[in-house]
């Protein structure tokens, strides 16, 4: 940033500053204030205002002043800038008594230049500063108005008395300064400003700091400075440095107050009460939040108490760093060369020893690696966390950062040169010595002056006046004492950018264009004509009920009734009941909405000829559509939805059905029941993303990718279907498809663990490391949030058990003192001696209860299998493996076999299922021989043998799995197979059993097929057909129904309906070749026993 007068840049912009007025201004004497304001900028005084007069009745002086600055167009200059502010100081001049006093006071000094100077100086006191942040103009505005406070400044010699007025005087308002900063032209152009970034560095605290450091601290030695050092790009080309030296040692006790304010870096500069960044607070976050180090478990309760009993060093100090086009691509670039960012941290006296003029020694060299791998994360704009300082090494900022040069380094031998030029030459040269480095230098203290000038806070490096004594620093300093910084770097726009749901839906829509909504059902007229069919065919079965109890017991009319007289006496017996009233109530409702509805009547008739013509016409229609719906009750053509021997199936049942047909490898079967669920509910996503599941697991890819494409055609926002969507886009390498669905179902929520971890593995597969780690990193943050919510459930549910078992005891408990009082209580004796023996023998058997139920509750802990942990990786690899993405789940194992911890104790398990699903039955068996503690392992062996034939040892496994308290995962699978392998070893009682507890559990076609060939075996012949006749119910076109109905009708002599059985069963292609012989060689018997009996 150049003053005013420097005009050396020709490309400039003009920065105008008016200092509109002083509120509340309090001086020192009892007079009219008079007061001047100056402006400075960066140590060059802008300019200075008139004398002006201070207006007791607004109490406010108008300044009215304006001066202005010229602003390079240059990346350095637009750096300053966001970092520098206006300095403000407000001057009192004295009463002229005073002046007099310093007049004399001046006049005993021996040289009259200095006389001159001290007295001049003497005329003014400083009344106050105040800052003006520039970074409105980077952002965009061409001009900004603020009231900023005007705070004291600290008291020199001459103005000591003034100042201690000032402090004493209580102002009903503060004092402040109104404020105008515009320039001509923005600053930044519109394409610049989107282009541009603003990078904000905020060092906070050093905490458990070496305990030397606090010893020396106490001593009466030299003060010490503490100072870190950050190197981050400017331009395409090049960098500047951030140097943070005003940091203060603290000694513990209490921690560091939340919510304080972020400190400017020209402390120098600025009074106490302008330290502070306005409206920038420094807030906590939890560890386990952090970005950084030391968030684990074991590192959180040596964080909580190196932050409240150690010594620290606070800094608490944000430099911010404008990054023009070239500077915000090199900041990305070099990320991505290199994630650890050294930041380097020094303690020293004002003097540091050299080691020579080329190889400056640093006092307590340590270095903290910050990952800002982070930043390139989409939509991330901050992080912060604690990083772990360790002993400066050369050989490890080259291994982890990639970097040869120390920064400190470097600033200690400018500052040597800087200070060698300084001491040889005039203070104009050591300005322009300033200049010339000062766009790779930017540091928080004030440019460099004669030495007679610079503040004592001002962190410069300059050679060793006196020898300092050598500090060796052994190795381990920073190691041993675990010594860490909190460091926060934040940026105004993330690097990546965060596509937006919209923008998500958006691309989605571009690949799979939403379904048209179906046309609409039935209007009001046609349903008013279905209503009527309705009701015609209830009022038909309701006479049919009627017609069959004016029969009785005689199943046809006796033969000398006509039907004349039959319909009569109906009809009597319909009067008598009340029933023929109420059918005609029945249809009444239906009559009026075919008026109203069809025929379109709503107002009354005035003319009866009218009337008569529309109760004649109404009388034809009903008429004729009741002969329709007669027509479709008893047509032959049209199945009768009302007949009790069909079961309407839900659609649980259907989707129950489809999962077990496709289990036990009847997929024909199993498409006629996802067909159904389609068009029963068109508009249902999950129904198709099943159908899409099914072809996964028969390898027809390109079916699966339609159904799940057609269920986000239905529902845009279906998450499972965006998912596998994905997984098969990733299959085929469309991987900017696969990104698309996925990043578009980690958008909806709620957050799903398996999206996110599904996009991991597609960033894996593409080599892309830091967005994978970003997906994971956020997958692991959602499961741990499932699994605290589901920990508090668990909680609340166990509390409520344990107050309602507590409760129960308690009223048991006091049930048996009153009835022992009862009892131990006697007219005639004062005290009953078997009193006291009873209650010790009842506490003795509360003791063995307790006793007694100790054992059973251990034997019960350590039968049930201990609880399997859950990592991303097994989460996703039970969603792949539930839709046979084989790939994918294996890539998934394979980084869960490689995690940190090694792998989770279901990994064996899920490693199992992927082997069974590529037939690779030996495998599994081997790798879960080590895990058979568990039911599902048992489970999983199981199908292993069966698959491969060996059913006694699967009977094992399965009977295994089953003796659990609690049931394998699937049951449903394990109890059908376990039931087949004991009919198919005649085990009919076993069978029996085990079919009729999957009836109960989930019964299914299958489950009652199998209950009813084990009762037909077992002779069982009524239990058999009730069996039958339910999986009848629930599938008609399953042909072993269908023969063992006709193998039971046939020994119970019906041989009509038997024949009838069997022919369905030939009908539906019946292929158990032993059913088919059994029949023929049962019909034989009861014909040969018919014709011996003739």
């Amino acid at each position: 940033m150049e003053a005013a007068e420097n005009t050396a840049e020709t490309n400039h912009n003009t920065v105008n500053i008016t200092v509109v007025r002083g509120n509340n201004l309090q001086g020192g004497k009892t007079g009219g204030l008079q007061s001047c304001v100056q402006v400075e900028v960066d140590t060059h005084v802008l300019g200075e205002s008139e004398k002006k007069q201070l207006d007791p009745a607004e109490q406010r002086v108008d300044y009215d002043f304006t001066c202005s600055f010229h602003c390079p167009s240059t990346a350095q200059a637009l750096s300053d800038m966001a970092h520098r502010p206006i300095i403000l100081t407000v001057m009192e001049f004295l009463p002229n008594e005073k002046k007099v006093e310093a007049k004399k006071s001046e006049a005993k000094k021996s040289e009259a230049k200095t006389a001159e100077a001290k007295t001049a100086e003497a005329k003014t006191a400083m009344l106050g500063q105040a800052v003006v942040d520039l970074l409105p103009l980077l952002q965009g505005r061409c001009s900004f108005s603020s009231t900023v406070p005007l705070n004291p400044g600290t008291a020199s010699s001459a103005t000591e008395s003034s100042l201690d007025f000032f402090c004493q005087v209580v102002t009903p308002q503060p004092s402040t300064l109104d404020v105008c900063v515009s320039v001509s032209i923005p600053v930044l152009s519109e394409a610049e400003l989107s282009a541009s970034n603003l990078l904000k560095v905020t060092v906070e605290t050093a905490f458990s700091v070496p305990e030397s450091w606090t010893l020396q601290s106490g001593s009466a030695s030299t003060p010490c400075k503490y100072a870190a050092a950050l190197e981050v790009p400017l331009t395409a080309q090049e960098d500047q440095v951030l140097l943070f030296c005003e940091g203060t040692l603290k000694a513990g006790g209490q921690r560091e107050q939340d919510g304080r304010q972020r400190k400017w870096p020209h402390q120098a500069l600025l009074v106490p009460g302008n330290l502070f960044l306005p409206a920038a607070f420094l807030q906590e976050e939890p560890v386990e939040q952090e970005d950084g180090e030391l968030t684990g478990l074991q590192d959180r309760e040596f964080r909580k108490e190196a932050e409240t009993r150690k010594s620290r060093v606070s800094w608490d100090t944000e430099m911010r760093c404008f990054l023009d086009a070239g500077g915000t691509t090199r900041l990305q670039q070099k990320i991505t060369e290199s994630r650890l960012w050294p930041v380097e941290i020094m303690r020293s006296t004002k003097a540091v020893k050299m080691l020579d003029e080329g190889n400056p020694e640093i006092p307590f060299h340590g270095v903290a690696f910050v990952d800002m791998g982070r930043l390139l994360y989409p939509g991330v704009r901050h992080i912060r966390g604690a990083y772990s300082i360790q002993t400066f090494s050369e050989a490890e900022l080259l291994k982890k950062a990639k970097r040869t040069v120390s920064v400190l380094k470097e600033q200690a031998k400018a500052a040597a040169n800087e200070v060698g030029s300084a001491a040889g030459s005039a203070a104009g040269s050591a300005a322009g010595s300033y200049k010339a480095k000062a766009r790779k230098k930017l540091d928080g203290g004030r440019p460099t002056e004669p030495a007679k000038k610079q503040p004592a806070s001002q962190c410069i490096m300059t050679p060793a006046a006196e020898s300092e004594p050598h500090v060796n620093m052994q190795e381990s300093i920073y190691g041993a004492a675990r010594t860490y910084i909190i460091i926060e770097i934040a940026l105004e726009k993330p690097l990546v950018p965060k596509p937006s749901p919209e923008e998500l839906s958006r691309r989605v829509k571009a690949l799979i264009p939403p379904r048209t909504p179906l046309p609409a059902g039935p209007g009001r007229a046609e349903r008013a004509v279905l209503d009527f069919h309705r009701q015609v065919g209830n009022v038909v079965t309701s006479v049919s009920h009627q017609y069959g109890e004016l029969l009785g017991a005689r199943c046809k009319p006796p033969e000398n009734c006509s039907r004349e007289q039959m319909n009569v006496e109906m009809m009597g017996s319909l009067n008598d009941s009340g029933r023929y009233l109420a059918f005609k109530e029945q249809m009444k409702h239906a009559v009026v909405r075919i008026v109203r509805d069809k025929m379109q009547r709503t107002e009354s008739f005035t003319d009866p000829q009218e009337l008569k013509r529309f109760v004649s016409q109404l009388y034809v229609y009903l008429v004729d559509e009741m002969h329709i719906a007669l027509n479709k009750i008893y047509a032959d053509d049209v199945v009768d939805d009302g007949s009790p021997d069909e079961i309407q199936l839900s659609s649980s049942q259907l989707r129950h059905f489809a999962r077990e047909a496709q289990l036990t490898g009847d997929y024909q079967q199993a498409v006629q029941y996802y067909q159904e669920l389609v068009v029963r509910h068109p508009n249902e996503p999950s129904h198709r993303f099943e159908w899409g599941s099914f072809y996964m697991l028969t390898g027809d890819h390109m079916k699966a990718e339609e159904c799940f494409h057609n269920a986000v055609s239905v529902q845009q926002a279906h998450q499972p279907s965006l998912m596998m969507c994905g997984v098969l886009a990733a299959m085929f390498e469309r991987h900017k498809e696969a990104q698309t669905f996925l990043e578009r179902a980690t958008s909806i929520a709620p957050p799903s663990v398996v999206a996110w971890t599904l996009l991991g593995l597609l960033h894996e597969m593409q080599s892309d490391s830091i967005l994978a780690e970003r997906a994971f990193l956020e997958a692991r943050r959602q499961l741990r949030a499932n699994e605290g919510k589901k920990r508090e459930e668990e909680e609340e549910e166990e509390e409520t058990d344990r107050e309602k078992d507590e409760g129960e005891e308690e009223k048991e408990q006091r049930e048996d003192e009153e009835r022992d009082t009862a009892a131990c209580r006697s007219p005639t004796d004062k005290k009953d001696p078997t009193c006291g023996d009873q209650d010790q023998n009842q506490d003795q058997n509360q003791d063995s209860k307790v006793q007694r139920d100790s054992p059973v509750q251990r034997v019960g802990s350590r039968s049930a299998p201990a609880k399997l942990s859950a990592t991303i990786y097994t989460t996703t690899v039970q969603f792949l493996l539930q839709n046979c993405a084989l790939q994918m789940a294996e890539r998934a194992l394979s980084l869960e076999l490689l995690s940190d911890g090694g792998p989770s104790a279901c990994y064996p398990l899920l490693l199992a299922q992927l082997q069974l699903l590529r037939a690779d039955y030996s495998g599994a068996a081997a790798g879960l021989e080590d895990v058979l503690c568990h039911r599902d392992a048992w489970a999983l062996n199981g199908h292993g043998h069966f698959l491969r034939g060996a059913f006694t040892d699967a009977m094992e496994s399965y009977e295994r799995s089953l003796n659990f308290p609690q049931p394998p995962s699937d049951p449903h699978l394990v109890l059908l197979r376990l039931g087949s392998i004991y009919l198919q070893q005649e085990k009919f009682d076993q069978a029996k059993g085990v079919y009729l507890r999957a009836c109960e559990e989930s019964a299914s076609c299958l489950t009652w097929l199998g209950l009813g060939t084990a009762c037909y075996r077992l002779e069982e012949l009524c239990v058999a057909e009730q069996a039958l006749t339910e999986a009848r119910h629930l599938n008609s076109q399953n042909a072993e129904v269908w023969a063992y109905l006709s193998l039971i009708c046939l020994r119970s002599g019906k041989r009509e309906q038997a024949e009838q059985f069997y022919q369905y069963a030939t009908r539906l292609n019946l292929q158990t070749e032993s059913l088919l012989k059994e029949f023929g060689e049962l019909k034989r018997q009861l014909l040969l026993t018919q014709l011996m009996s003739c």
